[in-house]
């Protein structure tokens, strides 16, 4: 199936905030059985934003953020970005290693990868939710793990995603465990 912006994504009767809020739910599972600890989503929401405002979301283009990128391939083309403030990202890295919060401080090698494999997971199981609810093969590329000014990071692929959409959605989630959770931004655009 070869999908462009002329041929839509048939939801099968669902919404898109249900195929999405459920990819991030899915996702958080993965999550969870990666690290082997009792991960819950205690807050989410979907909306669709203008993809001009999207580095407003981050406090502006020229706030610093973390940010995990993954490109979807197979029956349509797309991206995924889950974006974190530094500090949020350091403590869900304290969090996935059972470190004391506060313990991580910035991003060496070992914090890198944590991040993307945390990115990797949580793609694959996100990806693998929405292909089954829309019926099409969708796969993530590798993870790219990035710290840098929100701008910075989101310019090449907001220029591409600008060429077919003026919006994309953004789940804003919180998700921990009982004694601990992080905020986290998973930006989605499926062309």
């Amino acid at each position: 199936m070869q999908l462009t912006q002329q041929t839509r994504i048939d939801l099968s009767g669902l919404t898109a905030n249900e195929v999405l809020s459920g990819g991030v739910n899915n996702a958080i599972n993965g999550l969870s059985k990666m690290v082997g600890k009792d991960i819950k989503v205690s807050n989410l929401s979907c909306r669709k934003i203008a993809v001009k405002e999207i580095p407003a979301l981050f406090g502006g283009p020229e706030t610093y953020i973390v940010g995990v990128y993954l490109g979807i391939c197979g029956d349509s083309s797309g991206h995924i970005f889950v974006a974190y403030q530094p500090n949020t990202a350091f403590e869900l890295i304290d969090l996935l290693l059972g470190q004391p919060s506060g313990s991580t401080g910035g991003l060496s090698e070992m914090e890198i990868s944590v991040l993307g494999e945390v990115g990797n997971i949580m793609g694959s199981f996100f990806l693998n939710y929405v292909s089954d609810s829309i019926n099409a093969r969708l796969t993530p590329s590798p993870p790219a793990v990035m710290m840098d000014m929100a701008g910075a990071i989101l310019d090449g692929a907001l220029a591409s995603i600008m060429e077919f959409y003026d919006s994309i959605y953004v789940v804003e989630t919180v998700f921990g465990t009982s004694d601990r959770s992080v905020m986290g931004n998973f930006l989605v655009a499926i062309m």
